[in-house]
């Protein structure tokens, strides 16, 4: 199937193809633990509380899950609000790839041991630097870890 195409072939706006990938990613990134998770009841409890806005667990779950993409510009700002990301996060490819980028690196730094790696780089030489980042690119591959999500090319990833 085409990417704008729906399942039963209407044409979807290209920018909300993948609204409920993104919504995913959001509720991943704020709750990375699944079995911490809340379910969309909950999810829809907490947005209305947090922001006065309302949407529905059902609606909240269609939308996550792709089968509903009729959405408002006041859901989509519900949405962001309660997320804190820009609303064009969810219509803007450019915007999602910086804000996805920036979640990965919250979500990395959660880790003591990444974090404590990353702190005691700082201040050490450019060529210190491309080493380092070597180093770590050789351990990813031995361990068969893939190109790290959001991250930005530089002259050490061979």
């Amino acid at each position: 199937m085409a990417s704008g195409e729906a399942a039963r072939g209407e044409t979807v706006p290209p920018r909300l193809h993948d609204l409920g990938e993104r919504l995913c990613s959001l509720i991943t990134a704020l709750y990375p633990d699944e079995r911490k998770r809340p379910g969309y009841a909950r999810l829809a409890t907490m947005i209305r509380e947090s922001t006065g806005g309302t949407i529905s667990a059902t609606y909240l779950w269609e939308l996550a899950t792709g089968r509903k993409r009729n959405v408002t510009l006041e859901q989509l700002s519900v949405l962001a609000e309660f997320f804190g990301v820009p609303l064009e996060y969810f219509i803007n490819d450019e915007v999602s790839r910086r804000v996805n980028a920036q979640l990965a690196l919250a979500a990395a730094l959660r880790d003591t041991k990444v974090r404590n790696l990353a702190l005691r780089a700082e201040g050490l030489s450019s060529a210190s630097l491309d080493a380092l980042l070597i180093i770590v690119n050789e351990a990813r591959r031995v361990e068969n870890l893939g190109q790290v999500r959001g991250e930005e090319p530089d002259a050490a990833t061979p």
